[in-house]
């Protein structure tokens, strides 16, 4: 289990500032602009927390650029910090996607997103015939001072039939990803080889001829792990898990690494990957394609048919798939479909098996996990939603691969350069967050589940009962979702303080090395390790924040290009009628995701008032009204109509209707009367009126 105890939940905070000394030097950080139009500067700064700015001190920096702040304010308590931005070091971006506002002689461009920014002024020379309201791509020309409008000249007005590929392109660079490959990098990507030579085939552990195989989504390109088996006799067997040698192809110090690192990570829209290596690497040399011979670094294990590992062997090797899997056609096999390698199947599903009962039994925590992919047309249009679950055979692969993660990173955290631990890209996850779990176990209580906060151990064990209890109750929605937002998110660091969520003391990425750079950086250090040679990084923990910094920026843009679709597939729904489950609660409303199309809209709290005077309840993840006694909790399921479908914003506004016959929140009254509805509309056309 993760080394650290479960902390004390008694810190207090205070809002008192004091001036800060009027000597203090600028500092340079990332600028992040909230939803509300709030930023935070990120120095990176080691215990330094993120630097307040309010609109008003922003200058000219817009979310995402690179800044100098000045402090103006301190917490004398808790040394939280207010600043103000000096100047732009460099800008995140420079085009944006947006509506055009056109009079008679110049235009203002409003950008589309979430990120509140200033309207950019365009100049009638610099329109290129764009009309009033056209979507347009902007680029920011000019902006020297507040005191004058950013300025700025249309690049291309976006026709309808591109608008996907554009938002798409869009979302990338406004999480600081780059489209395609620069000359240089293209061009060292395609020299490297596709032969391997017989001298590299020397120095390698040859598995061509054991039994090997991928497993992988139907539409997968990059299949960067392989399994294989063999039986080795006194009910042991020598189970291979294989990772594309990306190392041997990416090497330091080059165009090709240097822009993996930058990007750190691949990103995975609906319709789309924006890779972090280029093709010819990702889908051709190191992908592990079916009857070719590949490069790879292995972790083969020695171990029984109950799951029990015997010894094992870390280095580099060189394959020969057998054989492309779907995950698909695993389970079907699983599941009693007839297959010339069933036998092989069948016993990597029940060592699997076993290693994941195992796991739990240990601390892991089960959260549940579901997956919902879109399906689209030959445009990128979303015509469907297809939800996956994950079965038997996705967690076949998944334990071989914690498995093999986990055991690398053992063996590096044994290595020790003069009497020191080398610097290692660990993937850490700490112990719950005190203030949201100190408030999670009341609410728990409530619906009949106790917890046990004696030990980290404990509280893992009382998180899978609960969950196990919970499963197929009304409440499990709710208590899933506020659980796992409890839960610190994992990040990669060299300070090694284990894995909470998976209950290992050792944990690393090593298996995708072809989407993710901490893998590459881990496969260089384990060759130097078994060549006796460690690199020692002193830049490890930078590396390491970048990496994380790269993959928060990731998830963010996958989010929001699933939000796109959501809100591209819903347009067709305008004003029909679905059944949903409140997902979220918040002052200013509560949010609904529909059970049939997963998708998430808001129900305001200005339309809930045409029935009642809602109010939210704090710690109770609920809203309550004053004269009905209706309330509207997490979990709850409720019927919606879909009333706004804002593309350009990727937001879905739902209305909660009262259906007849349907099961409805609690209330103190069986339905609410035409009487109070009808005061409620005159409440608000009374409003309206004044």
């Amino acid at each position: 289990m993760p080394k650290k105890n479960i902390p004390k939940y008694n810190k207090k905070k205070s809002n008192k500032y004091t001036p800060k000394s009027k000597t203090i030097e600028s500092l340079k950080g990332t600028l992040d602009v909230t939803r509300s139009g709030m930023g935070y500067v990120i120095t990176g700064a080691e215990n330094g927390k993120d630097i307040l700015v309010r609109p008003q001190d922003m200058g000219v920096a817009l979310d995402g650029d690179t800044v100098l702040v000045k402090i103006v304010k301190q917490n004398a308590t808790s040394g939280r910090k207010e600043g103000r931005i000096t100047e732009v070091v460099e800008r995140k971006q420079t085009e944006f996607i947006g509506r055009i506002s056109v009079s008679n002689n110049f235009g203002f461009f409003i950008a589309s997103g979430e990120k509140p920014m200033p309207d950019i002024y365009i100049p009638k020379n610099k329109l290129k015939n764009a009309t009033d309201k056209e979507k347009v791509l902007v680029r920011l020309t000019k902006w020297e001072s507040t005191e004058k409008k950013p300025e700025g000249e249309v690049i291309s007005i976006v026709k309808p039939e591109d608008e996907n590929n554009f938002a798409m392109n869009a979302l990338l660079a406004d999480n600081g990803f780059t489209v395609g490959f620069s000359d240089e990098v293209m061009r060292e990507s395609d020299a490297l080889p596709e032969t391997i030579s017989t001298k590299e085939i020397a120095k390698r552990k040859d598995f061509r001829d054991t039994l090997t195989f991928t497993i992988d989504p139907f539409d997968a390109k990059d299949f960067d792990d392989a399994v294989s088996i063999k039986k080795m006799g006194k009910g042991l067997y020598e189970i291979g898990v294989h990772i594309a040698d990306v190392s041997h192809y990416v090497t330091p110090k080059t165009e090709l690494d240097e822009e993996a690192y930058k990007r750190a990570t691949s990103v995975y829209l609906p319709d789309r990957v924006n890779p972090m290596l280029p093709e010819h690497i990702s889908n051709v040399l190191c992908s592990l394609r079916p009857n070719e011979d590949k490069l790879t670094f292995s972790a083969v294990f020695t171990i029984t048919e109950k799951g029990v590992v015997k010894e094992h062997w870390i280095g580099k090797t060189i394959i020969h798939s057998n054989r492309r899997f779907t995950y698909e056609e695993v389970q079907e096999i699983i599941e009693g479909k007839e297959s010339d390698l069933k036998e092989e199947v069948l016993l990597l599903n029940k060592i699997t098996q076993t290693l994941r009962k195992e796991r739990f039994s240990k601390g892991a925590i089960n959260f549940s996990s579901q997956e919902v992919k879109f399906k689209l047309d030959e445009n990128g249009k979303p015509i469907g939603i297809e939800i996956k679950e994950s079965k038997p055979a996705h967690q076949l692969v998944e334990e071989l691969m914690l498995l093999a993660n986990r055991t690398v990173a053992t063996y590096a955290s044994k290595i020790k350069v003069k009497g020191k631990e080398i610097p290692f890209p660990y993937r850490v996850h700490d112990e719950p967050d005190e203030d949201k779990f100190a408030a999670f176990v009341p609410f728990a209580r409530k619906y009949g589940y106790q917890f046990d906060i004696s030990s980290p151990e404990n509280i893992a064990h009382s998180f899978n009962e609960m969950l196990e209890k919970a499963h197929g109750k009304p409440e499990q929605h709710i208590l899933e979702q506020l659980g796992i937002r409890t839960m610190a998110k994992a990040i990669y660091t060299s300070e090694n303080i284990g894995h909470y969520g998976l209950g290992f003391d050792d944990y690393c990425h090593f298996t995708s090395p072809i989407r993710r750079y901490p893998d590459v950086m881990v496969h260089r250090i384990i060759e130097s390790c078994l060549q006796e040679q460690p690199i020692v990084d002193k830049q490890m923990e930078e590396k390491c924040k970048h990496c994380s910094d790269r993959e928060r920026a990731a998830m963010d843009c996958e989010r929001a290009g699933n939000k796109y679709k959501q809100v591209e597939y819903m347009q067709q729904f305008l004003g029909e009628e679905f059944e949903g489950i409140i997902s979220g609660v918040a002052d200013f409303g509560f949010w609904v995701e529909t059970i049939e199309q997963k998708c998430e809209g808001l129900v305001s709290i200005q339309s809930l008032n045409f029935y009642d005077d809602f109010r939210s309840i704090e710690g109770e993840y609920m809203l309550a009204g004053a004269r009905t006694g209706r309330k509207f909790r997490m979990g709850d399921k409720v019927w919606i109509k879909v009333v706004a479908a804002n593309l350009d914003k990727r937001q879905l506004d739902y209305e909660w209707i009262l259906k007849p016959g349907a099961e409805q929140p609690n209330t103190n009254e069986q339905s609410i009367t035409k009487k109070t509805k009808k005061k409620g509309m005159n409440k608000v056309s009374q409003k309206k009126e004044k």
